[in-house]
């Protein structure tokens, strides 16, 4: 009997939507919602002893702490299968998973699965840490996620030898294993050069990372004529946070009044951040947000003005769609607003 234990978000735990994503960790033994599933998929092989429940936020405010504190909770269980998610597309969630698969599998030494869509920001950050099952951007592939997140998961225990990720169905996690092959790398390589050419299907022994294709914008003509906004992700914000922008997997951005000021004074704003040490930032906001020196090229003409407010949200851990939605708002704004162009501080 394999003794498995589930960690589950505030959602899917049945605990609440957003107006409980602050609740702190929390176990209950046996399963709960997709882990009555995990139990009737592997019959009598398995058993969903306790089901760990954390509220995304509370999570995402700071990982570290969470990740030992749902550590504390299943340490007296001894489980031979830690199972998280599946987290699909949904950004904190997928964090909060990879996080907790890998201090079970560093602090425990017990075997860790879990899943996601390929855009969730989960993926990059812990995809070299754990086992990450592909799956659907949505809870409608929770059964097959399910059932191919147990497949692994099952081998894992038993120590099977686990495939390449094209062949099992996880994302790739960086690790090179030598193997004999029945013809060298020179005549493999010729043979993926001719079907290339062919135009016929072929399968890479290395995968290639896959970026978006951004046009760029026409630059300006003259700058002396243009109106420049300041835009960051660096998380500054007015002290007290107005806007209550996350430290972690942003979903707003705060526009900020800068109209007759000349430089950011340090005790008027705060970082919100999670990314980076902001200690110089905090020391003087204009190392992030430039007004200083913007001002003087205003005076010295080489730009014909500045936009009376800058634009700040948190850039770390972000949802691609998330903020793709929040650029395309700015720039709006910014386009109305009659905006030539923007300086862009990150971090």
């Amino acid at each position: 009997m394999i003794r498995i234990i589930h960690y589950l978000n505030q959602f899917f735990g049945g605990i609440g939507g957003e107006d409980k994503a602050h609740v702190s960790p929390r176990i209950i033994e046996g399963p709960i919602g997709p882990g009555r599933l995990i139990e009737t998929f592997m019959h009598k092989e398995a058993k969903v002893i306790a089901t760990v429940i954390c509220g995304d936020n509370y999570f995402a405010q700071d990982i570290e702490k969470a990740s030992s504190e749902v550590l504390k909770l299943i340490l007296p269980y001894r489980a031979d299968l830690f199972i998280a998610g599946p987290a699909f597309n949904a950004g904190r969630y997928g964090i909060a998973c990879g996080a907790v698969c890998k201090i079970v599998q560093k602090e425990l030494g017990i075997p860790a699965v879990t899943g996601m869509y390929d855009e969730n920001p989960g993926v990059e950050l812990y995809r070299t840490d754990t086992f990450i099952i592909k799956t659907t951007d949505s809870a409608r592939g929770m059964s097959e996620a399910l059932q191919r997140i147990l497949s692994l998961g099952r081998r894992l225990v038993r120590n099977e030898k686990i495939g390449p990720p094209s062949k099992e169905g996880y994302f790739s996690r960086g690790i090179l294993i030598n193997e004999y092959a029945d013809r060298i790398g020179a005549e493999r390589v010729v043979d993926m050069l001719m079907l290339k050419l062919k135009g016929m299907p072929f399968e890479s022994e290395v995968s290639r990372p896959i970026y978006d294709r951004i046009k760029p914008a026409p630059s300006i003509k003259d700058l002396r004529l243009s109106k420049i906004a300041l835009v960051t992700d660096g998380g500054l914000v007015p002290k007290g946070n107005p806007d209550r922008i996350e430290i972690s997997s942003a979903t707003r951005f705060g526009r900020y009044d800068i109209k007759g000021l000349e430089k950011l004074k340090p005790e008027d704003y705060e970082v919100r951040h999670s990314g980076y040490d902001s200690t110089l930032v905090r020391e003087d906001p204009n190392r992030l947000v430039p007004l200083d020196v913007m001002r003087d090229f205003e005076k010295e003409g080489r730009i014909g003005g500045l936009h009376d407010k800058f634009y700040s949200t948190t850039g770390v851990a972000s949802i691609v769609e998330i903020m793709r939605r929040l650029g395309r708002i700015i720039a709006s704004e910014l386009l109305a607003d009659g905006v030539s162009g923007v300086i862009l501080t990150s971090t």
